[in-house]
């Protein structure tokens, strides 16, 4: 075996070994599932929902919405005449999809600025935040996912301003992750997880 072949397979395993998990769940239709199949996740959004008042089921709705329990989600790329890679549609990144400027706020604020968007912990405790901040601003029951929602995808000023209501297919979307997260709830009660 030459020497560089050897190496192509070490680097290979030594690049296996240190990466992380970010596929997501099997089953993203059942919570408990969910949280059984990766147990770090229910410490995480207990804490979050302990901190900041978040309950689990309105986290749980909100990152399936935006990432599918995808830990290292990303936005699409774009394309000029389409094949001319043009770069990503946001910064959106990780389970949260936070977008850049949000999460250095955020780390400013509370996270510090060790913490990653595509640490489920970080994430979950990132979404606590803004959505705390938003219940301040917007009196946004932390509890009504639907509006939550709203404000997290539009930005606060952006649902200040009433921006959703020119958009059908977003407002369609909010309805889903109320629902998701009723959905959500009701299981996680059933199994005990909460």
């Amino acid at each position: 075996m030459s020497r560089s072949l050897r190496a192509l397979i070490l680097l290979g395993f030594v690049a296996a070994c240190g990466s992380s998990n970010y596929a997501a769940p099997r089953n993203l239709d059942n919570a408990c599932s969910i949280v059984q199949q990766r147990p770090s996740y229910l410490p995480a959004m207990l804490r979050t929902e302990s901190r900041w008042g978040v309950p689990v089921a309105v986290q749980m709705a909100t990152i399936y919405q935006e990432s599918k329990f995808i830990g290292n989600a990303r936005t699409p790329h774009e394309y000029a005449l389409g094949v001319i890679p043009m770069g990503r549609q946001s910064s959106a990144y990780g389970y949260s999809q936070a977008l850049d400027g949000t999460w250095e706020e955020y780390q400013r604020e509370h996270g510090g600025f060790r913490a990653r968007r595509d640490n489920i912990r970080h994430a979950t405790d990132f979404m606590g935040w803004y959505f705390k901040k938003s219940e301040e601003s917007l009196g946004i029951p932390l509890g009504d996912a639907k509006n939550q929602y709203l404000a997290y995808h539009e930005g606060r000023t952006g649902y200040a301003r009433g921006s959703y209501h020119r958009k059908a297919w977003l407002r369609r979307v909010s309805d889903e992750v109320a629902l998701r997260a009723v959905l959500y709830d009701t299981q996680l009660r059933s199994c005990d997880m909460i």
